[in-house]
């Protein structure tokens, strides 16, 4: 069992991105050293928001919690969802 997270990029969520995304990917990045963050990425039209996938809901829901991008209104929605990998 695999936990997506998806983003939904607010409205002024790109301007926004620019400010927080340094403290966004430090963040990011300490997830994935930790091996507990596999992947992660915008869709192709950044605007329609963006997803991640982690290898355990508590730190899927840790990584949300104090994410710069949700505390300062870059997301505007989020959702974790379960999936189930059939190839790795």
């Amino acid at each position: 069992m695999k936990y997506v997270l998806m983003y939904e990029t607010a409205a002024d969520g790109l301007d926004k991105a620019r400010t927080f995304y340094p403290a966004h990917k430090v963040r990011v990045d300490e997830f994935h050293a930790r091996g507990v963050l596999l992947m992660v990425g915008t869709w192709a039209n950044p605007a329609e928001g963006s997803m991640g996938i982690f290898t355990t809901r508590e730190d899927v829901e840790a990584f949300v919690r104090d994410d710069p991008f949700v505390l300062n209104g870059v997301v505007s929605h989020w959702d974790i969802r379960e999936w189930n990998e059939t190839l790795a």
